[in-house]
């Protein structure tokens, strides 16, 4: 055997198995490494997209909370105003009630001594008579001495 010949009959089937692994093999290796590598950058760019987003949402959470808690206290302080109005307006009415009921009660206590002067009147003017009848021991005519009694009770 030739060692020229055989290192060129090794030459030509390294060559045929050259074409044959370019042709055959290493396309479908390669498109499995490209889409593999392709996955592999979808994924990753959409971890980046997923964190950007998660980052965008949680900082639009924090302002919803932020919103919440401004809205929370705006709403506790008027609720608290709102209170104080009722108070006040309470107090109020019930000042306005008390001042009515105790001009009531004085006007009702103002006739009621009113009334009883009167009465005290007519019972002094009765008393005068009855006394005036005792010392003439004789009767006194009321109707006749009308005039007389009125001006006593006037003066009384």
């Amino acid at each position: 055997m030739n060692l020229n010949l055989s290192m060129w009959y090794q030459a030509g089937v390294f060559f045929i198995l050259a074409l044959v692994t370019a042709k055959f093999i290493w396309p479908p290796v390669i498109g499995a490494i490209d889409e593999r590598m392709k996955k592999i950058a979808d994924g990753l760019a959409a971890a980046d997209r997923g964190r950007a987003e998660m980052q965008a949402a949680e900082k639009r959470v924090q302002a919803e909370l932020a919103g919440a808690r401004d809205e929370g206290q705006k709403r506790i302080v008027d609720a608290e105003k709102r209170a104080q109005l009722i108070i006040e307006e309470a107090k109020n009415t019930a000042s306005a009630e008390a001042a009515r009921i105790l001009a009531a009660a004085k006007a009702e206590a103002d006739n009621q001594v009113t009334k009883a002067r009167e009465e005290l009147r007519d019972q002094v003017a009765t008393l005068a008579v009855k006394g005036a009848e005792q010392i003439l021991k004789r009767e006194v005519n009321a109707s006749a001495h009308a005039d007389l009694l009125n001006q006593l009770k006037i003066e009384l």
